[in-house]
């Protein structure tokens, strides 16, 4: 069960992320590119049931809209979008959902997010160190 502690986690141990926060609300960079934000209260986004708009949406960003769609597709219904992210390769979480992914689906998740805005010289480090750990 993921929280949002295993994912501030997560995040900072990205090579070069940043972490700033404005009202309560996380945002994660790589060298000023977003790649995780936790959302203000948006009109794209309201509960189903009130009406009201959601106040625990988390963005990710995603390497295309094809990974979007597959992300999209899982039975779980963790991921959605919304008409604002249409044609936007990102995908939204509800902070509550998190904990229906485990500790490794939010590792790729995060640092899927983080690949998509690092400098690629950074990013194949990265990934050449992570496939050596891995293999």
């Amino acid at each position: 069960m993921a929280t949002m502690a295993d994912l501030d986690r997560i995040a900072l141990s990205m090579p070069q992320a940043t972490k700033e926060v404005s009202d309560g609300r996380p945002a994660y960079r790589v060298h000023g590119k977003l790649f995780i934000l936790h959302r203000s209260r948006r009109p794209d986004a309201v509960d189903p049931e009130s009406g009201e708009r959601l106040d625990d949406v988390l963005m990710f960003r995603v390497a295309d809209l094809d990974v979007k769609e597959l992300m999209l597709a899982d039975d779980r219904g963790v991921f959605f979008t919304t008409p604002h992210f249409n044609g936007y390769p990102a995908v939204l979480v509800r902070i509550p959902s998190l904990a229906r992914l485990d500790a490794d689906e939010l590792e790729d998740l995060v640092a899927e997010a983080w690949l998509t805005r690092a400098q690629k010289r950074v990013a194949k480090a990265w990934l050449r160190e992570h496939e050596l750990a891995d293999g």
